[in-house]
């Protein structure tokens, strides 16, 4: 589609032919009119309008190629007029991806991620103040797996986390230059503290302050990686910011030889709750744990965990992540309520007496369940045999000390003690 510039180039260009030659000639038909004036009239009539006035500007241009996939990098302006639509769409698979116009009606922009690899059409549609219409369309193709970064984080947005929470990002390429992805990030929070990087493989960039989050404080992450060489070669396509907040501190110990769990929040003792731990074939970690994932009720295959055909429920309810490698707080129906309190006897889970379905909010699991927020701490103690819980095995670097933790950032430790690298 021409744009509407060339458009109304090509207009007067036109025009301008028509004037100079037929003038003598519609002269002379004019004067052998018969008095309905219906030749000159409709020649007249045929006369084209001046362009609109509206004037679109788009972003990428058309035929670009290489285009970043971040929410926003997609944009339609107009000056001198009002925008009346515009769509953003994959068409080969019809997928239009949403957008936000502000109140002026006058800018658009992209308000969800691109896909990679991915060849988008964006049409923009406006008018002046007379009513005329102007359209102008680019299409584009946005930066190729191969060459591009992405990370996947947690928490969510907008999201109220325990005060264990780490802020977390997965990236799926290796990062060579981690300085440099490390100080894209950028963490402040209203209790004032720094939080600091850490980072497990080259995948892998944790942050966390010295101390447990500020209960009822709030945390914004900024991060910039849209144009950060990550490798060489392969460079960050976004560019995003995500807000959580600081719920109650609820920490709540599990103590492996008298099989009960302290429920404490904000110093204050909730609930103990008779459980059954690990048994010694297969005894739970010890450590502190945070909930990463919750479920009203999953499927637990011992097969995906290495141990056979040990078990295979489908219902289990109220389940808890504490660990990546398949330790979960969850609630237990099918085992003799007797073992609760006084035996451990589980694969490496904490079970809490439950019943099938999760519909008796009374049971342990049910509660324990409607009580706890993603980044919740579990703290288990007395497990014998179970060893210590790996930092990376879930968001577990609550395990490391801040020396150790620190020396896991790729920025120089003056910047780290001090903050001046992800401030606050």
């Amino acid at each position: 589609m021409i744009s509407t510039q060339s458009a109304g180039g090509r207009r007067r260009g036109r025009w301008t032919a028509l004037v100079a030659a037929p003038v003598a000639a519609v002269v002379a038909l004019a004067g052998c009119s018969s008095g309905s004036g219906g030749g000159s009239g409709n020649h007249s009539s045929s006369t084209p309008s001046s362009a609109p006035a509206a004037t679109l500007t788009l972003t990428p241009k058309n035929n670009a190629t290489d285009v970043s996939i971040t929410s926003g990098t997609v944009k339609a302006s107009v000056d001198d007029g009002t925008l009346t639509s515009v769509t953003l769409a994959d068409p080969l698979t019809g997928v239009s991806v949403p957008g936000v116009t502000d109140a002026s009606k006058t800018s658009w922009k992209s308000s969800r991620a691109l896909e990679r690899g991915t060849k988008y059409t964006l049409t923009a549609k406006a008018k002046d103040s007379n009513g005329k219409t102007a359209t102008r369309t680019s299409n584009f193709t946005t930066v190729s797996k191969a060459d591009s970064a992405i990370a996947y984080y947690t928490p969510e947005n907008n999201s109220k986390v325990g005060v264990g929470m780490e802020v977390s990002f997965k990236l799926d390429k290796p990062v060579t230059d981690k300085k440099a992805v490390e100080s894209a990030v950028t963490i402040t929070s209203s209790s004032g503290q720094t939080a600091v990087g850490h980072w497990f493989g080259s995948q892998r960039l944790d942050f966390r302050p010295k101390e447990y989050w500020t209960a009822g404080s709030t945390v914004t992450v900024d991060f910039d990686l849209d144009g950060v060489e990550v490798s060489q070669g392969v460079f960050g396509v976004q560019n995003k910011s995500f807000t959580f907040t600081v719920g109650r501190k609820q920490i709540s110990t599990v103590d492996a030889a008298t099989h009960q769990m302290t429920v404490v929040r904000d110093g204050a003792t909730l609930k103990t709750i008779p459980v059954s731990a690990g048994s010694p074939e297969h005894p739970t970690w010890n450590g502190i744990m945070a909930i990463e994932e919750q479920f009203e009720q999953t499927k637990m295959d011992s097969t995906t965990v290495g141990l056979g055909d040990e078990y295979n429920i489908p219902d289990v309810p109220h389940a808890q992540r504490l660990t990546d490698s398949g330790t979960f707080i969850h609630g237990n129906y099918w085992s003799n309520p007797s073992i609760f309190g006084s035996e451990n006897t589980s694969h490496g889970c904490i079970g809490l007496q439950d019943v099938q379905g999760g519909g008796d909010a009374s049971m342990p699991g049910s509660w324990f369940y409607s009580n706890s927020l993603l980044g919740d701490l579990v703290v288990v103690k007395n497990s014998d045999g179970g060893g210590d819980v790996s930092a990376d095995n879930g968001l577990n670097g609550w395990n490391l000390s801040w020396a150790k933790w620190t020396a896991g950032s790729a920025l120089p430790q003056s910047d780290v003690q001090s903050g001046t690298g992800t401030r606050t």
